[in-house]
């Protein structure tokens, strides 16, 4: 069930979105039996790791305080002191655990469904494909658990997850992927997001085209990981930079979610289970941060 362009007709802006179908809403929702949520994103705060040069630092400043503001009120006639905080914020939309939009990544001068960036992409952000149009996502969430694949707790920057490697985690796991599904694959890097973010950064085990193309031939919606970009860094191919993004995002339509937090759904062994992530709509911005949870 590869995706192409033509797939879902020239005017289309959410591509594998329109695999999440009110069947996989309804049996999504009729498969939470107890009530309990697994938070799986982390915190988003001044030192969270990033991505030079591309990405910078998350700022995050008050902009008016309780101090001011009651200086103010005063000076209007309030007589109850009512105090406000408020803040101000400089970040990309990259930080965090966060979805990329479908038009974030090109090949060459072509965005998803044949657009043209230079018609798409503007100095305020993209008049077509922006996070906006990211459906909300109300699906199955699969748990594919490859961290303890080569003996350690995680596998090792550049340590590419194949299509076999993520068959065998399905069959542990107990599950075979559906159309409409979004993969989560703990390759165990997570573990070092806020630790140790210098190493987190440089390099990370992940998917390449292989198990991109893999999980896309079943129809999977949107692909997940616990690691910064999802896909193999670096490159097995030095002439090759980000090809899971170019093809997921560019080709395929299939959104990628990065820096999962996936210990906890890890441990408890919860492979297969209803999954909600809603994203912010940040018009013509190339991803947002959300906060998906995992109920059982």
């Amino acid at each position: 069930m590869s995706h192409s362009h033509a797939q879902w007709g020239p005017t289309d802006q959410i591509g594998a979105g329109n695999l999440l179908t009110v069947e996989k809403r309804l049996a999504a929702l009729a498969s939470v039996k107890h009530g309990r949520i697994y938070d799986v994103s982390h915190e988003i705060y001044m030192g969270a790791p990033y991505m030079p040069p591309n990405q910078t630092p998350y700022l995050m400043s008050i902009f008016g305080s309780w101090r001011d503001t009651i200086k103010r009120r005063r000076k209007l006639g309030a007589t109850n002191d009512a105090g406000t905080n408020l803040e101000r914020v400089e970040m990309t939309m990259h930080v965090g655990t966060h979805i990329d939009a479908l038009g974030h990544f090109s090949k060459g001068d072509m965005l998803y469904n044949g657009n043209c960036a230079a018609d798409v992409v503007t100095d305020w952000g993209l008049e077509k494909l922006g996070i906006e149009k990211a459906p909300p996502m109300i699906t199955r969430g699969l748990l594919f658990d490859v961290a303890g694949f080569d003996g350690g707790t995680y596998l090792n920057p550049g340590r590419v997850v194949t299509p076999d490697d993520l068959k065998r985690a399905a069959s542990a796991g107990g599950f075979t992927v559906q159309p409409g599904d979004i993969a989560m694959i703990r390759t165990g890097w997570g573990q070092l997001f806020g630790v140790d973010n210098t190493k987190y950064v440089h390099g990370e085990p992940g998917i390449d085209l292989p198990g991109a193309k893999w999980l896309i031939d079943q129809g999977i919606s949107a692909i997940g990981a616990d690691n910064m970009a999802v896909e193999v860094l670096p490159n097995p191919d030095k002439a090759m930079m980000m090809p899971v993004h170019q093809h997921c995002l560019a080709e395929a339509g299939v959104y990628l979610i990065e820096n999962l937090a996936l210990e906890e759904l890890a441990a408890d062994k919860v492979y297969a289970a209803c999954l909600l992530l809603l994203t912010p709509k940040y018009r013509g911005a190339t991803g947002a941060p959300v906060r998906p949870v995992i109920m059982v």
